[in-house]
């Protein structure tokens, strides 16, 4: 795009100038560009397996700060039988929730990146959270070994 401009001295448009990139600028971002994806994709794509773990442990956290805060409301953890969906419902069975919150804990709950639900056992003041991991079985090694949060 070219632009007349007028000196200010005769008031005539004796000078253009021109505006945009020249081709040099736009090879040296696409050069840059091509470096940085260069180094940062392959971390990215290449490790899949070890970002679903990280979700994984994410979850697994924000689960046990919901079954601390029913707790403190409930004086205790859901039992087994009443499961995790006792914090997105209220319970029924014993315990019996004694000032559940009307908001619940959670407002949806999370299946672990491998598409399984979390596991979640109760003996009297502990609790044991879990996910098997990629494998859905387990034990297992890397990441297929099983993913825990054991209140003790």
């Amino acid at each position: 795009m070219k632009q007349k401009v007028k000196t200010a001295l005769n008031g005539q448009s004796d000078m253009v100038k021109e505006r945009g990139f020249t081709l040099i600028e736009i090879m040296v971002v696409v050069v840059i560009l091509g470096i940085l994806g260069a180094l940062i994709v392959p971390n990215f794509i290449g490790r899949p397996d070890e970002a679903r773990v990280e979700a994984a442990k994410s979850d697994i956290n924000a689960i046990a700060n919901a079954l601390e805060l029913y707790r403190l409301d409930n004086s205790n953890y859901p039992s087994t039988d009443q499961n995790l969906d006792a914090l997105v419902s209220e319970p029924s069975g014993y315990p019996e929730p004694r000032n559940w919150s009307p908001d619940g804990y959670l407002k949806k709950l999370p299946r672990d990146p491998w598409g399984e639900p979390y596991g979640y056992f109760n003996e009297e003041r502990t609790f044991d959270l879990y996910s098997y991991g990629a494998d859905r079985k387990e034990g297992g090694e890397g990441v297929d070994s099983d993913i825990r949060y054991s209140e003790l």
